[in-house]
């Protein structure tokens, strides 16, 4: 498949994931709690180091690896949710928040280790970005992009699959290289999705910014505020719906519902086809 078709895949599969959220919008449940969780443990760590004053390089790195830890753990904890979620909706059930919830906590071990795992590559690489040096800021960089493809599904292979440590960032890689153009095509889709909400909800509220003062101000302050947040809110389910077509795609030859008509390429090559006894919803 040539890379423009791939790409117009990975489009297709937004509006899709839009369909299915317009028909199932307790998914949104998921990241929304996170979002919440999220902000509030960065509240409880941001008056922690407040409290304690000037502190020392280590001391701020240690603090930098508590927060990639924790608020990894919170977004992959509700990410399975979600992802398991939108599997039901897929077979035709009704999804089930509780039941995303039990498949989450079934996978806790996995996804603390994902999150531990995370949270020291994502230190590393603050180490790297604060080097002066040229080299290190564009090693960061190139690593950055590397590690965050290579572990694009690291999420749904953690549920639908049992898998040690090692596989689930191998199977991962698997099946970003067999639906790497229809990936990158989600991400590029969702972030004009994004932007598109983004702008929709900053408007009225910039406008009452320009316009207004005082109560009105505030108002529109809140406005922006609540614009921004829906189309983060909104990006984050897209993203797990898309990525949950696509590994139910790469990994059991099957299209999902919601997905019909959408050409996922060539059948015959797909991860599925070359690893018997994967993908299995539980």
């Amino acid at each position: 498949m040539k890379l423009f078709n791939r790409l117009k895949t990975g489009f297709s599969l937004v509006r899709r994931s839009v369909r299915v959220l317009a028909d199932h919008p307790k998914l949104a449940l998921f990241p929304l709690t996170a979002g919440v969780a999220g902000l509030g443990f960065l509240g409880v760590l941001w008056a922690s180091l407040f409290a304690v004053g000037e502190v020392s390089s280590l001391a701020t790195y240690a603090g930098l690896f508590a927060f990639y830890l924790a608020s990894t753990f919170v977004s992959a904890f509700f990410t399975a949710g979600l992802m398991y979620c939108s599997r039901q909706a897929f077979g035709g059930e009704t999804p089930r928040i509780g039941d995303g919830l039990r498949a989450a906590s079934r996978n806790v071990g996995p996804l603390l280790i994902w999150s531990v795992v995370s949270a020291t590559v994502g230190v590393l690489l603050r180490v790297l970005q604060d080097n002066d040096t040229p080299v290190a800021r564009i090693l960061a960089a190139m690593f950055s992009v590397a590690w965050t493809v290579m572990t694009y599904f690291v999420i749904p292979v953690v549920v639908f699959e049992d898998v040690g440590t090692v596989e689930m960032f191998s199977r991962s890689k698997e099946t970003v290289t067999e639906t790497w153009g229809e990936s990158m095509g989600a991400v590029g889709g969702i972030g004009l999705v994004t932007v598109a909400f983004g702008v929709v909800g900053a408007v009225p509220g910039v406008a009452l910014l320009v316009v207004g003062s005082g109560a009105v101000g505030l108002f529109g302050l809140l406005v922006l505020v609540a614009g921004v947040m829906l189309a983060a809110l909104s990006a984050q389910t897209l993203t797990g719906i898309a990525k949950t077509a696509l590994y139910v795609y790469a990994t059991e030859d099957e299209t999902p519902a919601y997905f019909d008509g959408i050409d996922f390429g060539d059948a015959e090559g797909s991860i599925s086809a070359r690893r018997p006894g994967s993908g299995g919803f539980v």
